[in-house]
């Protein structure tokens, strides 16, 4: 099934397409996707072929997040997420090879697509020590699991690891994080607007602008302006 899976992907491939994808995930030298590739294959398409293929194995999906094209990687994770949800007894195991392959979770798109429905369901209903190892991590992408893998919390009212997530990472270093604790924070703003605004009095001077303008999107007008 992986070599049929990787011919319909390698027919697909748009090259003006993948041309923009490039330019949109900052691949250049010195960016944060710098050295991905893409074959052009938007995402609607990457989703209809996780359903056709919904019978792959788990060594199937590993071979293709291991490949060097982006695409692929996004349909293994896809394909990993229903597996997750349609077979109990698989989860511990596909939690498991996430983390043994962040290297390849390496861009915001493949993190968001699959944090929250892989890490942050599995461990919904257990001990969360592995998120703060993560949210250390000298990676980027990393500490992003972290914080959106939370997501899976927020959706069911439990707060206190994305706020605790988000004290540890309040001053980190790089944009993309800015904006993921913001919008988490922004997530529970939307469901619980005091847990929200305890942790902006506590740390909004601190917060760096763009977190800040996120967490505080859906805010009233007068309050956003205050906070600003």
């Amino acid at each position: 099934m992986l070599t049929k899976i990787q011919n319909q992907l390698s027919a697909l491939g748009n090259e003006s397409e993948a041309q923009f994808a490039q330019r949109f995930f900052k691949t250049g030298p010195g960016q944060y996707g710098e050295g991905d590739h893409f074959r052009g294959i938007r995402v609607p398409v990457l989703r209809q072929l996780a359903r056709e293929y919904k019978s792959a194995s788990l060594e199937d999906a590993i071979a293709l997040l291991q490949s060097h094209w982006h695409e692929d990687r996004l349909l293994a994770l896809f394909l990993w997420i229903g597996i997750f949800k349609r077979e109990a007894k698989q989860r511990e195991a596909i939690y498991n090879l996430y983390l043994a392959n962040t290297a390849c979770i390496n861009n915001w798109d493949l993190v968001d697509s699959s944090a929250p429905y892989i890490v942050g369901a599995w461990l919904w209903d257990k001990e969360r020590a592995q998120l703060y190892e993560l949210a250390r991590s000298q990676d980027l992408w990393e500490r992003r699991i972290a914080m959106l893998a939370t997501f899976h919390f927020i959706q069911k009212r439990d707060f206190e690891d994305a706020l605790r997530l988000a004290e540890i990472l309040r001053d980190d270093r790089h944009d993309l994080m800015h904006k993921a604790v913001g919008w988490m924070l922004r997530e529970i703003g939307k469901r619980d607007i005091q847990h929200l605004e305890n942790f902006l009095n506590k740390h909004y001077q601190q917060m760096p602008r763009t977190m800040l303008r996120y967490a505080i999107e859906k805010l009233p007008e007068l309050t956003r302006q205050s906070y600003l």
